[in-house]
């Protein structure tokens, strides 16, 4: 790995760049290789995200992805992650009971998974007394207001928000009380770009926008969207930089087609036997 990507990003230098109005670059991963390479290309912050219920796990939504499958993962990005900063998202009723269940279930994402900080959505009173126990227990949180997908059932459909002045001035409201409450920075999901605009003025912390436009402090994508393995629906803010599905589909098609004509494998890609040992296993009469 090249020395300028040797050096560990910090929440500080996030901090750092949002003064300086310098861009930080998140991107999500979900195991070892994905994540090796994701980490040295440079980026700030990797984001094992509940995504992975859908994009890699053939979950419907994020709902069913439990703490012990977020953690697992978790651990694995952590493992190749060198520079990036690597959040762990808490994971549907991973946060909903007590104080002393979110503060133990998301410790297990530093102390097991090797995590640096937890996500957490939604910014009700509730939500926001426990992101200031997790950080009164030295856990790093990121909030996410907006289109918060494990409300799904509650939303009825993926939509953006805060098209309305009701809903805008509470988004702004939300992310504001974040902040207050000590997050380190705050997810934006699908809201008008005026709308992360003015938020991302008004906080102190970094915006981290997905379907937010341009304004925010950074930007975040699924990985799997961004490089074209999701098949099937993109959302409107999904900028597509590769097609991986089509590359890995014809090279399969190839395969089974060289294996069908008995072109594969072939000499080159054999082993073989010293003369004399097949000679002595096998005489010639």
């Amino acid at each position: 790995m090249p020395k300028e990507f040797t050096q560990k990003i910090t929440i500080p230098a996030l901090q750092s760049k949002k003064e300086k109005k310098e861009k930080i670059v998140a991107l999500t991963a979900y195991d070892f290789p994905i994540a090796q390479i994701v980490d040295e290309c440079g980026l700030d912050i990797i984001l094992v995200g509940d995504s992975l219920g859908m994009v890699v796990l053939g979950y419907e939504n994020t709902i069913p992805v439990t703490m012990d499958e977020m953690i697992h993962h978790t651990r694995i990005v952590a493992r190749a992650a060198k520079k990036a900063l690597v959040i762990g998202d808490m994971p549907y009723f991973s946060f909903h009971l007590s104080e002393e269940e979110t503060v133990y279930n998301a410790s297990r994402f530093l102390k097991e998974a090797g995590a640096a900080a937890v996500k957490i959505e939604g910014a009700s009173k509730k939500r926001l007394k426990l992101i200031e126990a997790l950080i009164e227990a030295e856990i790093p949180v990121m909030g996410h207001v907006g289109l918060t997908p494990q409300s799904i059932h509650r939303m009825g459909e993926f939509r953006v928000r805060g098209k309305e002045v009701n809903e805008a001035q509470k988004i702004i409201t939300d992310a504001l009380n974040l902040e207050k409450a000590g997050v380190f920075s705050v997810i934006l999901e699908c809201i008008p770009l005026e709308l992360a605009r003015i938020i991302t003025e008004k906080l102190k912390v970094p915006t981290i926008g997905i379907g937010a436009g341009p304004y925010c402090d950074g930007q975040i994508l699924v990985f799997h969207d961004l490089v074209g393995l999701s098949n099937g629906y993109l959302p409107k803010f999904v900028k597509k930089y590769a097609d991986l599905y089509e590359i890995i589909s014809n090279a399969i098609k190839r395969y089974m087609k060289d294996i069908k004509a008995g072109n594969f494998p072939d000499d080159r890609y054999s082993y073989h036997l010293k003369s004399d040992v097949l000679k002595e296993i096998h005489p010639k009469k």
